[in-house]
């Protein structure tokens, strides 16, 4: 095949991204679960609709920052978090 009909197959059907190795999506998780980020930031998904209402209880930051990062948030739905 050449080049340029790869191409446009690809763009026809569009990227699939997916999560890296040992990681999933927060969309991918139940509601109520409790998940953690690669950084160390550990939190509750309370909400799922375009993007994801969270609390987050603990994040490893200074402690004159803790403050701002830790309660409720609103991330994105496709942030990688642990399995």
């Amino acid at each position: 095949m050449k080049a340029s009909t790869l191409a446009k197959r690809a763009l026809k059907n569009g990227p699939k991204p997916k999560p890296a190795p040992g990681m999933k999506y927060l969309k991918d998780i139940p509601v109520g679960s409790m998940f953690e980020t690669a950084t160390g930031m550990r939190g509750v998904l309370i909400e799922l609709t375009a993007n994801a209402k969270v609390v987050i209880l603990s994040a490893n930051v200074c402690e004159e920052d803790k403050q701002y990062y830790t309660g409720k948030h609103i991330i994105s739905s496709d942030t990688e978090v642990l399995k």
